[in-house]
């Protein structure tokens, strides 16, 4: 794949992934109570499309990665390896809770009924992240692909997730911030990495824009 191929598709898979979370994070706070099938059913399912971004998202940073920066590839590899794997742990959550929903013959509130959810949308996924942004961010800095502020961003972002690993030992109630399945824990983490995906998504879709601008070889096909 082409650098600027490359950038081009980071970019959409970004904006993409980062569109579909901000869709899905306000879902989850629109009922006090068990929510109605429909609501959880399609924030679930807007939470897939957005995890498919991710997947295309990490597969094409790597390439990026080895593109720009061969010596730093095992960054770019260890950003790919931890995003797929966050990806994976959490579409086993979102089943979890859409079969839960299915076969109920009342509404439940998945959060707090399907318990073995709690760590993998909270402790598990945290940790996943956390590895994933220090790996994007060292990536960024080291090949400096993109302004200095993705890869500071990234290590932020990385810092607060390590933050809320211990949040398995404060219950499961989730409208406390802390709790296991809490909403600063999963939904405020969720907020918080979309738009991050959003802004270095536009970052890197304008970069191959500047690049084909400033005349970079772009192949033909």
């Amino acid at each position: 794949m082409h650098e600027t191929t490359a950038r081009r598709l980071t970019g959409l898979a970004g904006i993409a992934t980062a569109a579909a979370l901000i869709v899905e994070v306000p879902l989850y706070f629109l009922y006090s109570g068990p929510p109605p099938d429909v609501n959880v059913l399609a924030r679930l399912l807007t939470g897939i499309v957005a995890l498919a971004g991710l997947i295309v998202f990490v597969t094409a940073f790597r390439e990026l990665v080895k593109r720009v920066g061969p010596a730093h590839e095992w960054a770019g590899t260890l950003a790919f390896a931890t995003g797929l794997v966050y990806a994976t742990v959490t579409l086993v959550s979102s089943g979890l809770e859409a079969g839960a929903v299915i076969a109920a013959d009342r509404a439940i509130d998945p959060t707090i009924t399907v318990s073995g959810t709690y760590i993998l949308y909270g402790s598990i996924g945290r940790v996943l992240l956390a590895l994933f942004l220090a790996s994007v961010g060292y990536a960024l800095r080291r090949t400096h692909l993109l302004p200095a502020w993705t890869g500071r961003s990234a290590y932020v972002l990385a810092a607060v997730n390590l933050a809320f690993v211990p949040s398995l030992f404060f219950g499961n109630d989730p409208a406390h911030f802390y709790a296991a399945n809490g909403w600063g824990t999963t939904a405020l983490m969720g907020a918080v990495l979309s738009y991050w995906m959003l802004a270095v998504g536009i970052s890197t879709y304008r970069s191959a824009t500047r690049r084909v601008r400033a005349g970079a070889a772009v192949p033909q096909y």
